[in-house]
């Protein structure tokens, strides 16, 4: 009888990647983070330019002007609700460090649990790569994060008690929009037909591919905060 054939080893080329682009991106956003809102709301600009830059060459392959317009869209609501976050002197600085905390945890547990389980894909047709054990994992690990928030950080529920269930709920839903926007960007190379949406980095990728989780998650988060009221902690 022939053996049966040898499961697939976990790849995990790309981790040097990923730790690469989260090593050069993280101390300049932390730095213009603490530096202000000034500071911050430069940042933005300069990222909502490459951004811009690269969907308008991505539509020049295909869709043109109207896949342009598409993604103008939510990359400007990102920015501005980022921006928009980072104003509120009370809570601004820690609301934009939970939100990028729970982005990271979700996409680098969708990335470890997927390596180790694998299983079956999430969206063969838009992502091979993904599968339904990293898409569980990874909002594990974002709600974990809210977790961890609120026994740093607790809130005061009703009956005047410390908890952190709110923060788990709004980590979970922020972990969510991530991966959505995650699938989004799949499926906007896949349309266009390339595998990476730049070449900021030669061979790993560009601006859209490093943050394409936080584009959803930083909208949702905006429209958390707006119900919450400003001066409020996004996990209280």
């Amino acid at each position: 009888m022939a053996p049966a054939p040898a499961e697939p080893r976990a790849d995990w080329r790309d981790l040097g990647i990923r730790a690469a682009s989260a090593a050069v991106l993280a101390p300049v956003g932390l730095a213009a983070l603490w530096a202000g809102h000034l500071p911050f709301a430069l940042l933005m600009g300069l990222v909502a330019f490459g951004l811009m830059r690269e969907i308008r060459e991505l539509s020049h392959r295909r869709g043109g002007s109207v896949l342009f317009a598409g993604g103008l869209v939510p990359v400007s609501l990102a920015l501005a609700g980022f921006t928009w976050l980072r104003a509120d002197v009370d809570a601004g600085r820690m609301n934009v460090v939970f939100v990028v905390l729970v982005v990271w945890a979700s996409d680098i547990g969708a990335y470890i649990f997927g390596r180790l389980i694998g299983g079956p894909r999430l969206a063969p047709r838009i992502s091979p790569g993904k599968t339904w054990s990293g898409a569980v994992g990874g909002l594990i690990c974002a709600v974990g994060v809210g977790w961890v928030a609120g026994l740093l950080a607790p809130a005061l529920d009703h009956a005047g008690e410390t908890g952190s269930t709110g923060g788990m709920f709004v980590a979970g839903f922020l972990g969510l929009m991530s991966q959505i926007g995650d699938l989004l960007e799949s499926a906007l190379k896949r349309y266009v037909g390339v595998k990476d949406s730049g070449r900021l980095i030669p061979g790993h990728g560009g601006l859209l591919d490093r943050l394409d989780g936080l584009i959803l998650a930083a909208i949702a988060a905006a429209v958390v905060s707006m119900i919450l009221g400003r001066g409020v902690l996004l996990w209280q």
